[in-house]
């Protein structure tokens, strides 16, 4: 059974992926992407927050300042880089 905190960090994030893509729209396909992009942003966050000592809004050991700041990070770097591929298609 998976630890309640990883289960709480995979929801937190799924959830910033899909409000992120309520904001910006798209199809399906942008969804899996924003989604990916949370888990792997709100995952490297966490990290970065424990390698730095970063003990700032935690939930139990869950570092939720670094690992917002993570994910929000990583949604729009998807966001940019899906961008300019369909701008470079387009042209």
């Amino acid at each position: 059974m998976p630890d309640p905190i990883i289960t709480f960090g995979f929801i937190v994030s799924t959830l910033f992926g899909a409000a992120f893509h309520l904001l910006v729209g798209g199809d399906a396909r942008r969804l899996a992407l924003f989604l990916l992009a949370g888990w792997l942003g709100f995952a490297l966050g966490h990290v970065l927050g424990v390698s730095l000592d970063v003990e700032v809004l935690m939930v139990g050991e869950l570092r939720m300042l670094t690992a917002s700041i993570g994910a929000v990070f990583a949604l729009f770097a998807a966001y940019i880089l899906l961008s300019d591929r369909s701008r470079s298609r387009i042209q």
